[in-house]
């Protein structure tokens, strides 16, 4: 009888859905003492917005558990299915609602809402605008990319982030002591390594790959959570905790270093992999263009250009025709030189404005568009480069407490040994000569 009673129960992650912020795991960004979400909440100050993330992060128990604690009427439609029809319903519900007489509109949850169509979300404008429904939409696309420019100007966008490994452990912790189940069962979780990285960062994952785990025991015996048991059940059990049927960050890893790799069979193998399983192909595009600036760069600016066509070519197409360019720009960018230079640069450079934040711009450096800003001596001594021989003029542009650092190291290849060979020759105080 209890046995059947478990079975009626919901999964895992739906018992474990938490109910409030203080339940709430990850984020801690948007929900921790003084951030934006819990101001928001305390203040009753709500607005549209826009919860960005990837899958099992918390965007839509966010949006419950901010409904609830405004006590705010909520309607919820899923993109895949709603259409123009069932936003307009949901809009006229909310006219006639007593607590939007009151101020109090209700909420208009929107999951997926990267997936409603130009239409489906003109719809929506006027409503947002009005405040007849404060939209709180749900995506695992960028906005910028797929949801129209008026509907985003309208709302804030709040990007969630994949939770981390103490924010896993928590949910374990959680679910191992708190859940009416698991609660009852002798659980001995010897090893995690296994688990927090086959859940990738998704919570919903986690707790799916946990229940399928401690179901392989016995009522009666010890279920041991270990790297091994871990791994060997979801061998067996692969569609399981992958919708896909795929390893989802273990198939993009190997994708994303075999492209890097200069291993151009490899690549092609992944993404037939990653085609097979169902995967988004407008998230593997997106991949390509990262790829083409992080890991080709400098080595081959065309590779990015490539990358967007890409990008726009199988937005526009979409499957099973999208295959080709993707293969196609694949094959170029692991056949591809490459250099990470610029990726390089921009992370040394911002870790370094991150500590010299309130250093001063030089004075010959700044405008002076006023009388008062010159006699201040604003653009005195700066040095127009195309008044002198080559274009250049030798002037030091950063701030004077990090003059002279280097940020920018071309990498060892042709395609930099130009770039090298001028930087050499205009500043031979920072780079040196180099072979290449």
């Amino acid at each position: 009888m209890e046995e059947n009673f478990n079975r009626m129960l919901p999964p895992l992650p739906e018992r474990m859905r938490p109910q409030s912020l203080d339940d709430y795991v990850g984020q801690r960004h948007l929900i921790g003492e003084g951030c934006v979400l819990r101001n928001m909440l305390s203040t009753g100050n709500l607005r549209s917005f826009i919860l960005w993330g990837p899958p099992g992060v918390g965007k839509t128990t966010l949006a419950r558990i901010v409904a609830k604690s405004l006590r705010r009427e909520f309607y919820t439609l899923s993109a895949v299915s709603a259409g123009v029809k069932e936003v307009r319903e949901v809009i006229e519900k909310s006219r006639s609602n007593s607590l939007f007489s009151a101020g109090q509109s209700p909420i208009l949850f929107i999951d997926e809402i990267h997936r409603f169509s130009k239409s489906q979300q003109d719809a929506l404008l006027g409503a947002v605008e009005d405040g007849t429904v404060v939209l709180i939409g749900a995506t695992t696309e960028n906005p910028s990319f797929e949801v129209i420019t008026p509907l985003l100007s309208r709302c804030q966008v709040f990007v969630l982030k994949s939770l981390d490994k103490e924010d896993l452990k928590t949910l374990l912790r959680k679910a191992t002591t708190t859940d009416e189940v698991l609660r009852n069962r002798q659980i001995e979780i010897r090893e995690d390594d296994a688990i927090l990285r086959y859940s990738g960062g998704d919570a919903r994952k986690l707790l799916n790959i946990l229940e399928m785990v401690i179901g392989t025991f016995n009522a009666g015996e010890t279920a041991v959570i270990d790297n091994r048991t871990v791994t060997a059940c979801l061998q067996e059990n692969v569609a399981i905790y992958d919708k896909d049927g795929e390893m989802h960050y273990d198939i993009i890893s190997a994708f994303i270093k075999s492209v890097r790799g200069s291993d151009p069979n490899a690549a092609v193998y992944y993404l037939a992999r990653m085609l097979n399983g169902g995967e988004d192909p407008l998230f593997i595009a997106r991949r390509l263009c990262i790829l083409a600036a992080e890991d080709i760069g400098l080595a081959n600016p065309n590779a990015l250009l490539l990358a967007d066509s890409c990008f726009r070519i199988v937005h526009s197409i979409g499957m099973p025709e999208a295959r080709i360019p993707l293969s196609e720009t694949t094959i170029y960018l692991a056949s591809s030189p490459k250099s990470n230079s610029a990726y390089l640069a921009i992370n040394n450079a911002i870790e370094r404005a991150k500590q010299t934040s309130m250093e001063p711009v030089p004075l010959y450096l700044r405008n002076a568009p006023t009388k008062l800003m010159e006699e201040l001596g604003y653009a005195d001594g700066y040095k127009y480069a195309h008044d002198y021989p080559g274009h250049w003029a030798d002037l030091e542009f950063l701030p004077s407490a990090i003059a002279g650092e280097v940020f920018y190291e071309p990498a060892d290849n042709r395609k930099e040994a130009e770039a090298l060979s001028r930087l050499s020759s205009l500043w031979p105080k920072y780079y040196k000569k180099k072979e290449i």
